[in-house]
């Protein structure tokens, strides 16, 4: 059922122009009545019309979408991009909005693109996708106060900065637990990257259940070149090492590849959990073991979020965090067997 401005102004015992200068924001209602309304609104999860609100005025009507820089082409296609644009864009025609993709080969590239349409008023707010340290894109955005919904967690501490994520360590932790409840006892956790802050928060939940398992607790593998993969093959053989978390399920093919080609058979030899839940999981077998993260609502809540910042810029934004998560049991995960 949808929620409208009257419904809004009848729960509130107000008029429908009331509210409507609620959300506007306009200086003629007081505090009060301001709180009372907006506590409704969220109470009642009604979120206005950007498009009937700014009829006749500048603003564009439209998101901006920040894609990290650096992409490969080969990144640009991984499912977990490709899924969050589309609910991004399908959260957003819900409310009548367009949305706009920004890209760029690197930072100074990228933040040219913002700043560009940001000044044209192609757009009146952004998503940006990714969080990383010393994010140059994100510097601008806050410094110019500019409208924006951070998905992932903040590399530091941002004081009124918009943001969306899961609960990263809580995945790390039920991934890596999953893997010991298999009685693995020798388990990495491999990634391509290293900067997000999304790699930063799985490596802790995985290094918290080793640790509350009296498991050894390895440091990360990072493979990204040719060389990386030649010393990892033969490392894994000589510690003995049977299960990996690893960071995307891109990743996760590319190992179960790498191990079969040395006569590893998964998971028979080799166990692997992975995350996102993505078509990759089901693209080839071993089907992968993954966790879904609920990335439509993670699009969602992004959504409303700046929406929300549009509408009631006065108001301050708190967090959201996806709680829920599946574990989808598929095939990469086996039994190590223990003598009695």
């Amino acid at each position: 059922m949808t929620i409208t401005v009257k419904d809004v102004a009848k729960k509130a015992g107000v008029a429908t122009s009331t509210v409507s200068r609620v959300i506007n924001d306009h200086p003629s209602i007081s505090i009060a009545t301001k709180e009372k309304v907006r506590n409704i609104m969220k109470d009642m999860g009604y979120v206005p019309n950007i498009s009937a609100r700014n009829l006749g005025t500048q603003s564009a009507n439209a998101l901006g979408i920040i894609l990290p820089p650096f992409l490969t082409k080969e990144q640009v296609g991984n499912p977990f991009y490709l899924e969050l644009i589309y609910s991004i864009n399908q959260a957003a025609v819900d409310l009548q909005l367009a949305t706009v993709i920004i890209t760029g080969k690197d930072n100074e590239e990228l933040l040219n693109h913002v700043k560009q349409m940001y000044a044209q008023k192609q757009v009146d707010g952004f998503i940006l996708t990714y969080s990383i340290k010393n994010d140059p894109i994100l510097h601008y955005l806050m410094k110019e106060t500019i409208p924006v919904t951070l998905i992932g967690k903040p590399c530091s501490q941002r004081d009124g900065l918009s943001y969306v994520d899961n609960d990263n360590q809580l995945l790390g932790r039920c991934s890596t637990n999953h893997l010991i409840e298999h009685h693995h006892q020798k388990i990495l956790f491999l990634t391509d990257r290293q900067e997000d802050q999304v790699f930063i928060d799985r490596y802790i939940g995985y290094q918290s259940a080793l640790k509350q398992a009296n498991l050894p607790v390895f440091s990360p593998k990072i493979l990204q070149e040719k060389q990386d993969w030649q010393e990892f093959i033969p490392w894994i053989q000589r510690e003995g090492i049977t299960g990996a978390i690893v960071m995307d399920e891109g990743l996760a093919l590319k190992t179960i590849q790498a191990l079969s080609q040395i006569g590893y058979e998964i998971p028979a030899d080799f166990s692997l959990i992975s995350f996102n839940n993505s078509f990759l999981a089901t693209l080839t077998h071993p089907f992968l073991t993954s966790v879904d993260i609920q990335i439509h609502d993670l699009a969602t809540a992004s959504v409303k979020q700046l929406v929300s910042q549009l509408t009631t810029p006065t108001t301050r934004q708190q967090p959201v965090i996806i709680q829920t998560y599946g574990l989808i049991q598929r095939e990469t995960v086996g039994q190590i067997n223990t003598k009695d």
